[in-house]
């Protein structure tokens, strides 16, 4: 495993880590659980590979992925970095940031988080809600006390956001120390944020480097570029993220232990694009602009929908249909959704609430028409 330094942390980080949205699960008496067996196999091959920052959330896999990883790390628990999120809810306040702070220990299984971080921030919240109900103050608090080791943030929001955050962080005498962001082949909108930042010392990771599955397609553009053998394309994807300098470390939501010892391969491996090649590859980009034509990352922050339907599911479907021109497949799955009573656009109650979830702001009432319109024909 290669590993960079995180930031003006202290620590060193896995190029590769390991997110916790995408555990696998079952359903039983109409509940869903994770599947831990699988979970506890696939996290310790992940640490005896050599990954040491582990990624969950309160809410991940129907809020049951922060004790499904306490439970999986515990016996190297002083080893790795576990990292996690506190919900910047509506009139959230002091105390209900140390509400959600001890909750997520208590899931964990720990006395200590390494890197405690507002979730899914934006201006609006930092403003109204950040700045003026003294959650800044409530996490330097919680640092001096030990209860978490590093403040950080995750951001979905224009780039210069990113700025206006850490500066006026500063100007508030709290210090952000690390910062969860979406980068990726397609998606490059937050390089020069990723770049200021780590330049001021923050360690910088990227989630969603392989674009969601939009990225996992096989292609020829890496012999196109380098004269070497092809190679997938999500290979291609972390490659290109983690040759960004500024970049510490690219979190992966893992399934399978297949998928696992598949991302560890590329995060181990020594072959890395030199800067010429770095560059040309951002700029050969073009070539996969077909990806993004829906751009969702199935990160399920739509979910749940009040009609029930399985938008991120439906999506994905889309993907095989439109990037790896798998139609039949695709219209297949549909037909198995429908058949397990599955909801489309058809029951869609135009609340809108998905779209205001959305981290990436896509218009999905709109999108969700023209796919089920597709997929159903």
């Amino acid at each position: 495993m290669n590993y960079r330094e995180f930031g003006k942390t202290g620590e060193k980080i896995s190029a590769l880590g390991f997110g916790c949205m995408r555990f696998p699960e079952y359903q039983k008496d109409e509940k869903n659980y994770v599947d831990q067996d699988k979970v506890d196999e696939m996290i310790a091959c992940a640490y005896e590979n050599g990954v040491n920052y582990f990624d969950t959330a309160p809410y991940y896999c129907n809020s049951n992925s922060e004790a499904a990883l306490g439970h999986a790390v515990k016996d190297f628990r002083d080893k790795i970095l576990l990292s996690t999120k506190c919900p910047v809810d509506p009139g959230l306040t002091a105390d209900g940031y140390r509400e959600h702070l001890e909750r997520s220990l208590t899931r964990l299984g720990t006395d200590h988080i390494d890197f405690y971080h507002f979730w899914a921030t934006n201006q609006d919240k930092f403003d109204n809600m950040i700045f003026p109900n003294g959650l800044l103050e409530a996490a330097a608090k919680a640092k001096e006390e030990g209860l978490i080791r590093h403040i950080s943030f995750s951001f979905h929001d224009d780039p210069d956001v990113i700025r206006y955050i850490v500066e006026n962080c500063e100007a508030r005498g709290v210090q952000m120390e690390s910062m969860l962001c979406q980068y990726n082949l397609l998606d490059r909108s937050n390089e020069d944020m990723i770049r200021y930042v780590n330049e001021k010392g923050l360690g910088t990771v990227a989630m969603g480097p392989v674009g969601g599955g939009r990225l996992a397609a096989p292609t020829d553009l890496y012999a196109k570029l380098t004269g070497k053998p092809s190679i997938a394309t999500y290979e291609l994807a972390f490659k290109f993220c983690l040759g960004n300098p500024h970049l510490n470390c690219a979190l992966s939501g893992m399934q399978t232990l297949d998928m696992v010892k598949q991302n560890v391969q590329v995060a181990s491996d020594d072959t890395a694009f030199s800067a010429e090649e770095w560059e040309a590859l951002g700029k050969a980009m073009e070539e996969l602009k077909k990806f993004s034509e829906l751009y969702c990352t199935g990160c399920k922050y739509c979910q749940p929908c009040p009609a029930e339907i399985n938008i991120p599911r439906i999506f994905e479907m889309y993907t095989y249909y439109n990037v790896y021109g798998l139609k039949e497949h695709a219209k297949n799955m549909m037909k198995n959704y429908l058949q397990k009573e599955g909801k489309t656009f058809a029951d869609c109650k135009q609340c809108g609430l998905c779209e205001k979830k959305c981290p990436q702001h896509l218009a999905i009432r709109e999108q969700l028409e023209k796919v089920c319109a597709i997929l159903c024909e």
